[in-house]
């Protein structure tokens, strides 16, 4: 099943400037350390591009957020190494070959490496926009880290919008995501759906899973069914969907699924079914 196509780029997002704060000196260049080393502890710094250099001895230029985060979080200089990733696989080391006010040039140490999408993709479709407190953020976050290959912010009738600032922070903090679990394949960001506009999707997937109280069990379910590595998986607001809303979704193909025998918050749900689908998927596919 391929994702919904009304994905957001995080190209835009990256190009805006950032206000100074104090920071700290994580990597440095000193006078005895040999031209390009590596000046990390535990691997290269990894950053976002969405164009990186063709071929060894390219250069590409690096601003906004990036290159902010680059000079005044982790202090890197000319000469430290670096990675370039772009969210579709591909990955190039480098070096920072020169800084000015607006942006820093890197220069390819290497051709670029692709590495193929995982064959595990679930799809989640989650009404999590009315959640406070950072709880969103950390649904994103883990959701990214576990290897979704999309999320989509489901409208509904206790869950009706998302906001535009509050998707912009989420898409950063799925980028972060991805550069700390040092994935190459960013998460695709939906834009928000109603839940009528879900149900083709539901109709049209092999596998849809939808998380509900006192369905059965998710293993139960899973046990009955053939294995595949892709489908969606819904998971809806605080205090649940309606019922209307149930019924549509289930008409539409969607297998209900407990998630045991505690009430879980969105976020929870959300990822305790993800979890357990990519470790079910990764079992087909040993």
């Amino acid at each position: 099943m391929q994702a919904p196509a009304r994905s957001i780029s995080l190209a835009v997002l990256l190009n805006r400037s950032r206000s100074k704060i104090s920071s700290f000196r994580a990597f440095s260049s000193s006078p005895s350390s040999s031209h390009h080393s590596n000046q990390s502890r535990g691997g290269l710094p990894r950053f976002y591009s969405e164009i990186l250099p063709s071929s060894k001895g390219s250069v590409v230029r690096v601003n906004g957020d990036e290159f902010w985060h680059m000079t005044r979080v982790l202090r890197l200089n000319v000469n430290d190494r670096v990675e370039l990733f772009d969210g579709n696989g591909s990955l190039v080391e480098g070096c920072i070959q020169d800084i000015d006010q607006s942006g820093l040039n890197f220069v390819a140490l290497e051709n670029p490496k692709s590495v193929s999408p995982l064959e595990t993709q679930w799809h989640v479709f989650a009404a999590f926009g009315t959640l406070k407190g950072g709880r969103a953020d950390w649904l994103v976050e883990k959701c990214t880290e576990l290897g979704a290959h999309s999320i989509t912010p489901l409208l509904t009738e206790r869950s009706p919008l998302v906001s535009g600032n509050r998707v912009e922070r989420l898409l950063r903090v799925s980028l972060a995501a991805a550069k700390q679990c040092q994935r190459l394949h960013k998460m695709n960001f939906n834009s928000p759906m109603k839940v009528t506009e879900l149900l083709p999707h539901v109709k049209t997937s092999t596998l849809s899973f939808i998380a509900l109280a006192e369905a059965m069990p998710v293993f139960s379910a899973l046990n009955s069914r053939r294995k595949e590595s892709t489908g969606l998986l819904i998971v809806g607001p605080e205090g649940d969907f309606t019922e209307e809303e149930r019924k549509m979704i289930v008409e539409a193909g969607a297998t209900p699924v407990g998630l045991g025998p505690q009430r879980l918050r969105v976020e929870t749900a959300t990822v305790a079914l993800l979890a357990t689908l990519m470790f079910w998927s990764d079992d087909r596919l040993v």
